[in-house]
């Protein structure tokens, strides 16, 4: 069955990590994703990655192309006038020095969504340096929130920046950029900074901190662990426990459940949360984490096990809907979200750079043998 994006044809620029999840998901619900890679596939970090193994560029095509290469530049105009979007995540100038910035391609295609990713904007003055998640959410605040009140910031992965201030904004920004379009019949730059992304993530916070219900510090709030009805305890075997009781019905079951001598009445006095942890954190490890698992299956009281990445695909809720799965031995999400009648298929594999190169050249009515044979573009 096609997804709900079906007809809707991108250009990924590849290289950057939001941007290409991004691109994973308008490719999940069934867009047409062209990726533009590099002739030589360049690591981006410590070591590099597996193509057969980057799940980022599942259900994709990739052609690759030599962007320096004279003629390149025209090579991705014409894929860019048979796009409805574009995604790139270079500094700055970069697309416009190559050829291929927003003007250029609009230029070309009036209607084109082009979507610029990056983490600090297209202007303002850290614009033309380098940076990575951690730096992002550093200073927004964000990063300052995470922790334990007595330690250092702690970094949550890079879902915070990369994934929900980066990609996830890419995704919104470009449906409605194109919804905007099919209506004016123009295009747009779509300006997507992890920086801003992140700060409008923050809006929550922003509003308790403005109504006195959030204190400036680390571990020191009732969603970041200093609450005893909000946090993480450690159990007898040195696995974790989550409690999530916020709401006063769940607390009382689990108060009640646990059998500890806590008053109910004081869930939200700041003054009492160190001892209610401590009371708590005593009860939890006098068992297993698979020991409370089973304790809380038929509690309602919001208190789940702390489960590692290969833990997780046998968990029964997990396990029902499929949200992940382990082939040959790799996990590989599933899709999100979901629709209830125009279901993309499971995404095919993802490519090796410059799999349908000659693919996708063809598709565009350019000259796949001259471009392949002045080294432009590179079939794998």
């Amino acid at each position: 069955m096609p997804g709900p994006l079906e007809g809707v044809k991108v250009l990924e620029f590849g290289g950057l990590g939001p941007s290409a999840y991004a691109t994973m998901l308008l490719a999940d619900m069934g867009a047409e994703v062209v990726r533009i890679d590099r002739p030589a596939a360049d690591a981006h970090g410590t070591e590099a990655m597996d193509p057969a193994l980057d799940f980022l560029n599942r259900g994709k095509r990739s052609i690759a192309i030599d962007l320096k290469r004279q003629g390149a530049s025209d090579v991705v105009l014409s894929l860019a006038s048979a796009s409805h979007i574009v995604t790139e995540g270079y500094r700055p100038g970069v697309a416009e020095r190559l050829g291929i910035g927003p003007d250029a391609c609009l230029a070309r295609n009036p209607a084109l969504v082009y979507a610029r990713m990056t983490g600090w904007g297209q202007d303002g003055p850290l614009a033309p340096m380098a940076g990575h998640d951690i730096n992002y959410i550093a200073v927004t605040g964000a990063l300052h929130a995470i922790g334990a009140a007595d330690g250092p910031p702690v970094p949550p992965v890079n879902f915070v920046g990369d994934w929900g201030g980066g990609g996830m904004y890419l995704v919104a920004g470009v449906l409605a950029a194109l919804r905007e379009a099919e209506h004016s019949g123009s295009g747009q730059v779509v300006d997507v900074a992890i920086v801003d992304g992140v700060l409008h993530m923050l809006s929550s916070l922003h509003s308790l901190l403005a109504q006195g219900l959030w204190v400036d510090q680390r571990g020191a709030n009732a969603l970041d662990g200093a609450a005893p009805y909000y946090g993480v305890y450690e159990t007898a075997d040195g696995q974790h426990m989550a409690v999530g009781a916020g709401e006063v019905k769940f607390y009382a079951r689990l108060v009640q459940a646990m059998g500890v001598d806590l008053p109910v009445e004081r869930q939200y006095d700041r003054q009492h949360w160190p001892a209610a942890r401590d009371v708590l954190a005593d009860a939890f490890r006098a068992r297993t984490r698979a020991e409370w698992t089973d304790f809380f299956a038929d509690i309602d009281c919001c208190v789940t096990p702390v489960l590692s990445l290969n833990e997780a695909v046998e968990h029964p809720q997990v396990a029902a809907r499929a949200s992940v799965v382990a082939i040959d031995g790799q996990l590989r999400s599933g899709l999100a979200p979901r629709f209830s009648h125009s279901q993309a298929v499971d995404p095919a594999a993802p490519p090796v750079p410059g799999q349908h190169s000659t693919e996708v050249l063809g598709a565009a009515g350019l000259d796949a043998d001259a471009l392949l044979a002045a080294g432009v573009v590179v079939q794998r």
